[in-house]
């Protein structure tokens, strides 16, 4: 049995629509520290507004990169964890290339998380890869893990909550399988229940990309899409 204290701190509350504005990340901060979720994950362009709003309540700041497509080049997504991290980003994100991804450019893929991770490490800030399951084989998804762990990332998460479907039991099997001894696990998009939220840690899930948390933890079924 879980508590409702206890899956809050597993909890990344996603405040990532385009369409959300400043006055939106306030009053999603006042429900995470509320809640006492463990991070408020934001756009790149938000992170300095969130940490500020988060400040001295222990609620972490995460941050998206090269979102929600993963097709930034090398480079731009190394920077862009710089740029993260001075603006007082906790834990990072990154979306992995997709596209190179499904050409086999294997070598491209794990240079393009390691270039991120690098800079991140060096900050003692996590790294999160974001695979965006729904457009992948089981077998693929346990390939992004292996090339995940072999670039030095701390997480591997299945959807950026924007891509085809959401966080899928099958896929969180496969993640924990794979690379559940070395690396954490993250399933999200699509969570917006209680029995979703707790069955997805019973399976081994270390934490949970959420945007309906209120609904979540009050043991509602919550509407929208992320």
């Amino acid at each position: 049995m879980y508590t409702k204290e206890q899956v809050a701190q597993t909890i990344d509350h996603a405040v990532l629509k385009p369409e959300q504005t400043l006055a939106d990340l306030k009053a999603n901060a006042e429900m995470c520290i509320k809640n006492k979720v463990f991070s408020m994950c934001v756009k790149p362009c938000d992170i300095k507004a969130a940490k500020e709003l988060l400040k001295d309540s222990g609620v972490k700041v995460s941050c998206v990169l090269s979102f929600p497509h993963g097709a930034d080049a090398t480079p731009v997504k190394a920077f862009q964890a710089k740029q993260a991290i001075e603006d007082g980003t906790d834990e990072i994100d990154m979306v992995m290339n997709i596209g190179r991804f499904l050409s086999g450019e294997y070598d491209y893929v794990r240079d393009d998380i390691k270039a991120v991770v690098e800079v991140a490490h060096q900050h003692n800030v996590l790294v999160k890869v974001i695979q965006e399951s729904g457009h992948l084989t089981l077998g693929q998804i346990a390939k992004a893990c292996e090339l995940s762990y072999e670039a030095g990332a701390d997480f591997v998460k299945t959807s950026t909550g924007f891509g085809p479907g959401g966080a899928k039991p099958e896929y969180i099997e496969v993640m924990v399988k794979t690379v559940g001894d070395k690396m954490q696990v993250k399933p999200s998009g699509g969570i917006r229940d209680w029995e979703t939220a707790v069955a997805f840690l019973e399976q081994g899930a270390d934490r949970l990309g959420i945007g309906s948390t209120e609904a979540v933890l009050n043991g509602a079924t919550a509407t929208g899409d992320y």
